[in-house]
């Protein structure tokens, strides 16, 4: 076949994925240089890889918008979409997602070379004509990069994301006192309530870290968690050092203060996953999560977790969480002070 000129990457959620889903890029333009590669992206997390410098442009999915429709009847908006891949004429599709709705889109762009897992969940490589079997016990990224190895092209394990410049301009703007790092920044929130450590536990790490001489604290994390964790709140209302922006930020804003920070803390999340793309110190703390799967790609030595045979590794159960309170505020603080002092 001849190279491709016009290339689309589909991976639309979540955001942690999305983030850890950029070595496809970076190893489609490393085999296919000319070629001009899109990203199908859901529409709210486009900003985790609009500056890439080798994405030509993100594709909005409005996974949302589209599912209330189809729950009526609707199916209208999914078909526009679908029609708008085939007219775009793509030469190439990487379904890097599995699943079969984005089988459904690969199918939709009846693009030459539709590349897609041979085990794809619900049916998806219904929609690929060609199937690779990649071992599930691999790392996801890992996984994502055998596909492409199995199809012909050479992995490259570029981790690298780019915050947008509106991400930057925000802070400017809005923080300039953080324009040039020197904070810590902690993600003490979770969607599931077994991959939280505790919010006592943080508000003691943060007390420590504030004694041992660090100049501010960032909160981060997503609209409405902060109910997770109302002590650090009432300790950011006491404490002029530790600024809450949890909810205070887009992607955008939140990529680009990730970006300039001495040291991320920070539960199984997607904020973890954007340290790892700015190479930025690290203490990740998991509980009832398989880390040789999903953790934060090559840097497992960042990692705090106590795991004792027989434990359900499950996160969507909140019973589970007692993994999490095995991790004690003494080993977090070593380790952030390793890291601080350029020891980790």
């Amino acid at each position: 076949m001849r190279p491709p000129e016009k290339i689309l990457i589909i991976r639309p959620s979540a955001l942690g994925d999305v983030c850890r889903s950029v070595p496809v890029l970076a190893s489609l333009k490393g085999a296919f240089p000319e070629a001009s590669i899109d990203w199908l992206v859901q529409d709210s997390f486009a900003d985790a890889v609009r500056g890439r410098p080798d994405l030509n442009e993100i594709v909005p999915f409005n996974r949302a918008a589209l599912g209330r429709s189809s729950r009526r009847g609707n199916l209208a908006p999914t078909w526009r979409l679908a029609a708008d891949l085939r007219r775009a004429g793509y030469h190439m599709v990487v379904d890097a997602q599995g699943l079969f709705r984005s089988g459904f889109f690969a199918g939709a762009t009846g693009a030459e070379r539709r590349i897609g897992y041979r085990n794809a969940r619900e049916l998806g490589w219904v929609f690929y004509n060609e199937r690779h079997a990649v071992d599930r016990s691999l790392h996801s990224v890992d996984r994502m990069l055998g596909l492409l190895e199995r199809a012909g092209i050479e992995p490259v394990q570029d981790m690298r994301l780019f915050s947008p410049r509106e991400g930057r301009t925000w802070v400017g703007r809005e923080h300039p006192e953080l324009s040039e790092g020197g904070y810590v920044v902690l993600a003490p929130t979770s969607r599931w309530k077994a991959k939280q450590w505790p919010d006592a536990r943080f508000a003691e790490l943060c007390g420590r870290l504030l004694a041992e001489g660090t100049a501010r604290i960032l909160l981060v994390g997503a609209p409405g968690e902060e109910a997770q964790c109302p002590e650090l709140v009432r300790l950011c209302e006491r404490e002029p050092r530790v600024l809450n922006l949890i909810g205070g930020t887009d992607i955008g804003g939140l990529m680009a203060l990730i970006e300039r920070c001495d040291l991320l803390v920070a539960n199984d999340s997607a904020a973890l996953h954007m340290g790892v793309g700015f190479d930025r110190p690290l203490v990740a703390l998991y509980g009832p999560t398989r880390v040789n799967l999903v953790g934060p790609y090559q840097r497992e030595r960042d990692v705090i977790q106590h795991v004792e045979p027989g434990d359900p590794m499950d996160h969507k159960t909140d019973a589970n969480r007692s993994l999490m309170e095995r991790i004690g505020v003494d080993e977090v603080f070593s380790a952030c002070a390793d890291r601080l002092a350029g020891k980790g």
